[in-house]
């Protein structure tokens, strides 16, 4: 087996806010607006948590079926300061104690990026603190340096989340190379909307659970291979990933069987486990072929050296521990190491923002002083790095269908 490194939750790395810092110490506060949760974080370069503050949003859009931007820009504008406030109230600091703040500017929602953009900027101008501007995705492909100090780069890392799906090498804190990206849906949506259609939130038992969740839990009382939902991209010899097709072929058949036993109002068809356990494993065999092939890429092309190969996996997906475990096996078959942030770190937080401004600013990266902020804005939408997707797509790498299912069946 290989070396598999697994963490405790952020508690874990929480120093004593008493204890003394050296002078070389830097702390940074992170906030971050990009989606639905207010978070903010101090961290300092010791790989200390020093304290840290979330508001979820979680319940509220469960109860709207979705996101809804100005409900969740509403919400981050009513809770920022009291997020931020808690944060310093738990460190003992004051915004003196910082080096600088930290701020998600993008991609995301544009009406929830402006919240913690322009909060961040009046707190560095009250502060006369420096501002860092941070690439949400950036910050989730570097949170495992944070938690596993013998993290080394270049690494391979794939981001799955409601919002992404991307496999990229990270050669260093500014660079990375877009290995692959979601040419449509992304999986935290598929599933999601799966939830959604299926009428979990019906079932006490995922009442509270957002929809990946409630999946996950669903198909452990299911069997994985009971509703054959097809395979999508074969015919594609990259590392680009599709959802799309999945949540057609998913809608199919619970119309499908809603038909068959006459399924009416808010009641539930009979082969929902089996359908929850199905939509897991197609997701999960999908996402290994491309890391699959990711892998074979990097092993012809020697992108990360042999002795350092690595798989890192961030974004809300990855908590789901059915994924993880396939990709763990994927890992051990390819002679990887895997390294996954514990789950709250790998949901949108402030620890990875504040994390990712200290790696920026102990190489004096993108650090705007406080009276230079008006060349920072938002940016919805925006890239990971340089796209090397067809270079891949031009080595006609063939990953054989039957090996997830070899995978599957030797790991089950």
């Amino acid at each position: 087996m290989m070396n598999v490194r697994r963490f405790l939750g952020p508690s874990h790395f929480i120093f004593n806010t008493n204890v003394r810092y050296s002078h070389k110490t830097c702390r940074i506060m992170g906030i971050e607006t990009s989606c639905d949760d207010t978070g903010c974080a101090i961290v300092d370069s010791h790989r200390n948590i020093v304290s840290e503050f979330l508001h979820s949003q979680q319940e509220t859009h469960i109860n709207f079926g979705g996101i809804i931007p100005p409900i969740a820009r509403n919400l981050h504008k009513e809770h920022i300061e009291r997020v931020v406030t808690e944060t310093l109230k738990q460190s003992h600091f004051t915004l003196q104690d910082v080096d600088a703040i930290a701020v998600t500017i993008k991609p995301g929602l544009s009406l929830s990026l402006l919240v913690g953009m322009n909060y961040a900027k009046h707190l560095c101008r009250i502060s006369s603190k420096p501002l860092i501007p941070i690439h949400h995705m950036e910050a989730h492909a570097l949170t495992a340096r944070l938690t596993d100090e013998n993290l080394q780069m270049p690494f391979l890392v794939l981001l799955i989340s409601g919002g992404h799906c991307l496999l990229a090498v990270v050669k260093n804190v500014d660079t990375f190379l877009l290995l692959g990206q979601s040419v449509d849906d992304a999986p935290g949506e598929a599933l999601d909307k799966a939830a959604r259609r299926l009428q979990l939130k019906n079932f006490k038992e995922f009442r509270h659970c957002s929809g990946g969740q409630a999946i996950e839990r669903a198909a452990t009382k299911g069997d994985a291979k009971a509703i054959d939902l097809g395979t999508f991209m074969t015919g594609y010899k990259d590392c680009n990933f599709s959802f799309s097709g999945l949540k057609n072929t998913i809608r199919t058949q619970i119309l499908k069987f809603e038909k068959k036993h006459d399924i009416k109002g808010d009641e539930i068809i009979p082969e929902v486990y089996d359908l929850c356990a199905s939509i897991q494993y197609s997701i999960t065999k999908h996402i290994c072929t491309r890391v699959q092939r990711a892998m074979e890429f990097i092993d012809r092309t020697n992108m990360i050296p042999k002795n350092n190969r690595t798989l890192v996996i961030s974004g809300g997906v990855a908590s789901n521990m059915f994924i993880r475990k396939y990709l763990n096996a994927l890992c051990d078959d390819m002679a990887y190491n895997l390294s996954v942030p514990p789950p709250a770190l790998c949901t949108d937080n402030g620890v990875m923002i504040a994390w990712n401004g200290i790696e920026k600013f102990s190489k004096h990266l993108d650090i705007f002083s406080h009276d230079n902020l008006d060349k920072i804005d938002i940016l919805p939408k925006a890239p990971l790095g340089k796209d090397i997707s067809q270079e891949v797509s031009d080595m006609n790498i063939r990953c054989p269908s039957g090996f997830f299912n070899k995978l599957y069946n030797s790991n089950k």
